[in-house]
């Protein structure tokens, strides 16, 4: 019906012009050249109207291709005003856009819903092209990292040049940890990387996981399964040769009312003591190891941190000041308050705060310095902090290991039961030390959001 309509109305024109034409041929042969002008005007017209008539869904078609090259879609196109043999072009064009406008918005939907999953994310996620210009990063990222904004993956190269390197030499479908100092703590990411390409370009795209408290966890978790199996077989062997000890000590005891030489009666007694003394020392030492891998869930309660440094302060006063050991204070704001277990931490405090003071004994003026306040996030961090000998930088990784010690008399438990009271309260310990220039321990527990 439509075709018909147009071709009707370009013949009709057809049909005009050739009669034009002719009407103007005739009255020239007939010298009525007023009417052949005439006729001549008019046929111009005619061909200029033909013209516009047959190039005017030509403009349209130009015009709305000039806009789907430049992704205009707010375009509309009139269906009532023009033509009727227009009208349907017209409103296949706005169709189209229609069509665009719905498909760009759902695409936005999606991208809008693909941006909020990332951002909750716990993992950070980059992306970046060949000459290393960031595409996308998330907030994850850049709180793993302190980064306010990261423009370049090779602005990484002076800030963490650890993770830069790892990131050069990562390669796709086999993750990496790496181990990085990020303001006050050391963290240890697991990186994986993955390549893909958008629109004939090539994109690398990176993972940053924390998984710090998840290899600390699994550590402690094999200590753990280690003692339990070391405790069971020490107290299995030890306890009948305590008891055979003890048994042999009574008949040596009514032997010596017999003929018996005393020597050989002595040296039998002095034996069995020693193994008596040896085995029973050994069953403490299981007893020991056995707390330390059967430690309750901590009994939280709502602490005020100064009353807590307090009475740490208080319980090694004597002791302290025997050594000449000055103890300072600080807790910022006063009220500091904290929710834990105050027995699991009076018992983590009591053992940095010794090892404190023999760590300052070679200092002529021995110091230590308890000392509380409130991070930028709102984590309570507790410091014990000293002006003593401090540990080689090779030892640092190697001090929460459980039976790890540097001093003679240490049996290696204390960090690393610190180091799992910590881990209860999902809270983390982490050490800053200088060699000859003293040591800072600080606790580090969860803000209001994580507990």
């Amino acid at each position: 019906m439509i075709f018909n309509s147009l071709d009707v109305r370009l013949l009709g024109r057809l049909v005009l012009l050739v009669a034009v034409l002719g009407g103007g041929g005739y009255a020239a042969l007939h010298h009525a050249y007023g009417l052949a002008i005439a006729a001549l005007v008019l046929l111009l017209i005619l061909v200029l109207e033909l013209a516009r008539y047959l190039t005017r869904d030509q403009q349209a078609l130009a015009d709305f291709t000039l806009a789907l090259k430049y992704r205009d879609f707010s375009r509309h196109y009139p269906a009532q005003s023009v033509p009727v043999a227009l009208r349907p072009l017209h409103e296949a064009f706005n169709q189209v856009n229609a069509t665009f406008r719905e498909l760009r918005a759902e695409q936005e939907g999606q991208f809008q819903y693909l941006q909020t999953i990332l951002a909750l994310l716990d993992t950070g996620i980059v992306s970046y092209d060949a000459a290393g210009t960031v595409a996308w990063v998330n907030e994850a990222f850049k709180q793993t990292l302190h980064l306010p904004y990261l423009k370049n993956i090779q602005a990484l190269q002076s800030r963490q040049p650890v993770l830069y390197e790892a990131i050069c030499r990562a390669v796709p479908g086999h993750p990496t940890v790496v181990k990085l100092t990020v303001g006050p703590h050391t963290v240890q990411l697991l990186v994986s990387a993955t390549q893909f390409k958008l629109r004939g370009e090539a994109f690398t795209l990176l993972a940053f996981k924390n998984v710090s408290q998840a290899l600390a966890d699994t550590e402690t978790a094999a200590w753990q399964q280690l003692l339990r199996v070391m405790t069971h077989e020490i107290m299995n062997s030890v306890a009948p040769i305590a008891s055979l000890a003890d048994s042999l000590g009574r008949h040596v005891q009514s032997a010596w009312q017999q003929e018996v030489p005393s020597e050989l009666l002595d040296d039998v007694g002095t034996g069995i003591r020693i193994i008596q003394q040896r085995s029973e020392g050994l069953l403490r030492f299981a007893q020991v190891y056995r707390d330390f891998s059967t430690l309750a869930s901590p009994q939280r309660t709502t602490l005020y941190v100064q009353e807590l440094l307090q009475t740490t302060r208080q319980l090694l006063a004597e002791q302290l000041a025997a050594q000449g050991v000055e103890v300072t204070l600080s807790v910022r704001p006063a009220h500091l308050t904290l929710h834990a277990d105050g027995h699991l931490l009076e018992q983590v405090l009591i053992n940095l705060v010794l090892n404190a003071s023999q760590a300052v004994t070679q200092n002529p003026n021995p110091r230590i310095n308890l000392l509380a306040w409130l991070d930028e996030q709102e984590r309570v961090v507790i410091e014990v902090k000293d002006n003593g000998t401090g540990i080689a930088a090779d030892m640092l990784d190697s001090i929460f290991i459980p039976f790890f010690t540097t001093r003679l008399n240490g049996s290696g438990i204390g960090l690393s039961l610190a180091k799992q009271i910590m881990q209860l309260h999902q809270g983390s310990i982490q050490v800053h030390s200088v060699e000859g220039a003293g040591s800072a321990f600080q606790l580090w527990f969860p803000g209001p959001a994580a507990s």
